[in-house]
């Protein structure tokens, strides 16, 4: 009886993944066509499509590659010349074919659609003053090494400096294949644990920072009615209350109906300080219609690794002790000043991301 479970889950998995197979030749057969490479849009779509699937389609030409191996394999059981060497090579083959397995149901899981999108990434100083904007600036400088080593680019939308050389609020954009599959997970509240420089009896010192990780949306996603924008301008200001601008060119558009509101003053131009606060506001509308949309759904998404509350203390950055802990799954680093530097944050991510993965498969029954 179990063996015949075990075969009818594995010819349904076959039939599952058959079609990726099936898709991924069509589309490599279409992107071939010469009328394809002049419709540069069409192209573009189909290129998109071929790299959501192409993992999948990989895997399950190697899982079915395995099931006719193991077949021929099981026929030779009954020859004595080579029944020895065929239950040796199954061996292998069957837990080669376990491990695929596992990780076609990871790649089988449903998809984060803001997953291959840029991102928007906000940190702010919290608690602690001075020493909590010093390290805004800290956080910020290792996100860029990160993004340097992931190939993104990163464009500064806007900084908020303070008296001391750090940050009381930086905004930028990371653009590259797949940020905010990779940047979700750094949403929260990041304490950190040093001795400031300005501390001459040498206490530590507890502040925090509060990240926000925003997709980069498209115009036609967030609709957004005029009348309902209240758009207003003034001087930019600079350190200490000075104008470091004649013109009223600083922007701030406030949305009526949900009370955001974004302030723009880096540009020189209006024209560019009001575009840069539009496409803030429009990721920030789009985060506060998928945390709506989470709320409404089942209870057990509020305990998902990402979820990007920001009230939520995610990880300690502890210096003394060269430490960084993530709260929510219990990893400790004991690299802190040597990831902060070289930015390789994949070895906090990754662990988060697996983690994310086996909650999902566990909650889908797989």
């Amino acid at each position: 009886m179990l063996e015949l479970r075990q075969k009818t889950a594995v010819k349904m998995l076959k039939d599952k993944l058959q079609p990726f197979i099936t898709r991924r030749d069509e589309l490599r057969e279409a992107l071939a066509q010469p009328l394809i490479a002049s419709d540069i849009a069409k192209m573009r779509e189909l290129m998109k499509e071929q790299a959501a699937i192409y993992e999948i389609a990989e895997a399950a030409e190697k899982y079915l590659k395995i099931l006719r191996a193991i077949g021929d394999n099981t026929e030779l059981l009954g020859d004595k010349e080579f029944a020895e060497l065929a239950k040796d090579e199954l061996k292998s083959l069957e837990a080669e074919k376990e491990a695929l397995e596992i990780e076609i149901k990871r790649l089988l899981l449903p998809k984060d659609p803001n997953d291959s999108r840029n991102v928007y990434l906000e940190i702010r100083a919290g608690t602690g003053g001075d020493e909590a904007g010093l390290f805004a600036a800290d956080l910020f400088k290792a996100y860029a090494r990160y993004a340097a080593l992931r190939g993104w680019q990163v464009e500064i939308i806007s900084v908020s400096e303070n008296d001391h050389g750090g940050y009381k609020e930086v905004i930028s954009l990371l653009k590259g294949n797949g940020a905010f599959s990779r940047m979700k997970y750094e949403g929260g509240t990041h304490r950190v644990q040093r001795v400031p420089e300005t501390e001459a009896q040498g206490r530590i010192h507890t502040s925090a920072v509060t990240v926000a990780v925003l997709p980069e949306v498209e115009d036609v996603e967030v609709e957004i009615n005029p009348a309902d924008l209240r758009i207003d301008v003034f001087r930019s200001g600079g350190h200490g209350g000075q104008s470091v601008n004649t013109t009223d060119s600083a922007v701030r558009i406030t949305h009526l109906p949900s009370g955001i509101s974004v302030s723009m003053q880096d540009e020189k131009s209006q024209h560019k300080n009001k575009d840069k606060a539009m496409r803030i506001l429009k990721a920030r509308l789009y985060e506060a219609e998928l945390e709506r949309q989470a709320a409404s759904e089942s209870e057990s998404r509020k305990s998902q690794v990402g979820s990007g509350d920001r009230s939520e203390r995610i990880r300690t950055y502890n210096y003394p002790q060269n430490r960084l802990t993530d709260h929510r799954i219990g990893l400790t680093l004991y690299r802190l000043e040597e990831l902060m530097l070289s930015g390789n944050f994949d070895e906090v991510i990754e662990p988060l991301i697996a983690h994310a993965q086996a909650e999902a498969m566990t909650g889908s029954g797989e």
